[in-house]
């Protein structure tokens, strides 16, 4: 069965930048999905902001097994009742995983329930992305260590919860180290936090990176069917408790 995975673009850079629009002249999203096709077990679609509903309508959402999400310049054009979409669709299962700047994005801060705040600094420096959980699915066919030319700095402190895992830690060249490959788990969805990415740069372009990007969609994906009544929250009456029971007590 395939794994029908949704490449979110914002496509603003690519339309307003001629050095994004040269790297990415079909946008971001388009080379994402295109890595990701290059695994058989993975049919990518793509959506952007631009978009009736940002392309994240109900329907697509349903038959969406894993987002990706890249956003920077418009987080705040992101409406609100698309945010709650895409958080009860991870809580119902959907696997998410949150590229670069979109640490900074309305879906992620709601889920993570902190500011997602870091250090930043754009020289074209050398990254050099450690695997420090090498029997991780998300780290699966990499060598120790894998080197960006040229990338934006990111570093600590993140602002963001304790993980359940750190898959990567990345090395900047001035001197920075970055928790830059995290997961979570929120509800029954899968998220997975991957730092780098910045749009000035072939990041996408990388062998290694678009390993990365496949295997996470595979580590996040859930096969089980939507867990759909997870915000229901029922009452059960004593008469239809599993054991007999009597009631007690002060309170009705």
């Amino acid at each position: 069965m395939s794994i029908r995975a949704l490449v979110w673009g914002e496509n603003i850079h690519e339309q307003t930048d001629p050095v994004v629009a040269e790297i990415y002249p079909q946008g971001m999203h388009t080379v994402i999905a295109s890595a990701l096709e290059k695994d058989h077990r993975i049919r990518p679609k793509t959506a952007t902001l631009q978009e009736p509903e940002h392309g994240l309508t109900e329907e697509r959402l349903a038959e969406t097994d894993v987002l990706l999400w890249w956003g920077h310049k418009a987080h705040e054009d992101v409406d609100d009742i698309i945010v709650e979409r895409v958080q009860k669709r991870v809580w119902e299962g959907m696997g998410l995983i949150v590229l670069h700047s979109g640490h900074y994005s309305k879906i992620f801060k709601r889920l993570m329930g902190s500011p997602c705040s870091l250090q930043w600094r754009e020289a074209g420096e050398r990254e050099r992305v450690w695997v420090i959980n090498p029997n991780h699915p998300i780290a699966e066919g990499l060598d120790r260590y894998f080197e960006l030319t040229n990338t934006e700095m990111y570093g600590e402190p993140f602002s963001v919860p304790e993980p359940l895992e750190t898959v990567f830690i990345s090395w900047l060249q001035g001197g920075e180290v970055f928790r830059s490959g995290l997961t979570y788990q929120r509800g029954g969805g899968r998220i997975f936090y991957f730092s780098p990415g910045h749009e000035t740069y072939p990041i996408y372009h990388s062998h290694n990176v678009q390993r990365v990007l496949q295997n996470a969609v595979r580590w996040a994906y859930n096969p089980l069917r939507a867990w759909d009544d997870i915000t229901v929250a029922p009452n059960v009456p004593v008469d239809l408790a599993l054991e007999r029971l009597e009631f007690q007590g002060q309170g009705g």
